[in-house]
């Protein structure tokens, strides 16, 4: 068995660690990919590394995306639509170019009366740490639908309005939000304002609650949580203990 895998036991591993580096699952995976060879990869590939293949799949659409921002920059030459702006601004911000992407949502926002272009243009501020501006957005946003992008919206104005030095009216927002949302990213800037303000054992509930996820997600959602519990992992570390 092992002669079958030789020489390709080694790139089997390397290419598990690299994973595991990158994805940072439970730790016991380590051990399995390094005690147990070749095989242990290959396990490991099989059951961490192909179903993870469906996060990737933006990655694999960079180069078709970057064509057609070539194309829509080219056409709002010609034709500067709402449209052709407002597809222009979601590639660019899927992207992660943010200053171009909100140049674009503000063109759109000055000619419609959508929420989703405030939303859209609150994401680039917040990318780019103008909080303020976010906050402005935001404002917009959940005055029109309390519950838009499944409460994401309340969430990141409560943490907005945290950013900008509004500690009570944040917590006060958190909470209202945190009754029904249980998205990790808010929970997780919850827990973060909350350990700013002194209250560790309040931030540390919150960080554990979003860790105990874990244990009931499923593996397609646990994967995709996985950069909110390695943050809550590190706050804890950082967190006095009673």
């Amino acid at each position: 068995m092992f002669g079958f895998f030789y020489p390709y036991g080694v790139l089997l591993q390397a290419v598990a660690l690299l994973h595991f580096v990158r994805r940072r699952p439970d730790t016991y995976w380590l051990f399995i990919i390094l005690m147990g060879g070749a095989i242990g990869a290959l396990v490991y590939i099989v059951v961490q590394v192909v179903p993870d293949a469906g996060l990737l799949r933006g990655a694999f659409q960079v180069f078709p995306r970057r064509q057609r921002i070539r194309e829509l920059e080219g056409a709002v030459l010609d034709n500067p639509s709402i449209g052709n702006y407002e597809e222009l601004g979601e590639l660019y911000l899927d992207d992660q170019q943010f200053a171009r992407a909100r140049a674009c949502f503000d063109r759109v926002i000055a000619k419609s009366d959508s929420i989703d272009p405030f939303y859209r243009r609150a994401l680039c501020a917040m990318a780019l740490d103008d909080f303020a501006a976010a906050r402005s957005d935001l404002d917009v946003v959940v005055a029109r639908d309390p519950k838009y992008d499944y409460q994401r919206a309340a969430g990141l104005l409560a943490h907005a309005v945290a950013k900008v030095g509004e500690p009570e009216k944040a917590h006060a927002l958190f909470a209202d939000v945190l009754q029904t949302s249980t998205l990790s990213e808010t929970q997780y800037n919850y827990a973060c304002l909350l350990a700013a303000s002194g209250r560790a054992a309040d931030a540390r509930e919150w960080a554990e609650r979003i860790l105990r996820k874990k244990a009931t997600m499923p593996d397609y959602i646990r994967r995709r949580e996985r950069p909110w519990f390695r943050k809550a992992a590190a706050l804890l570390k950082h967190l006095p203990r009673a």
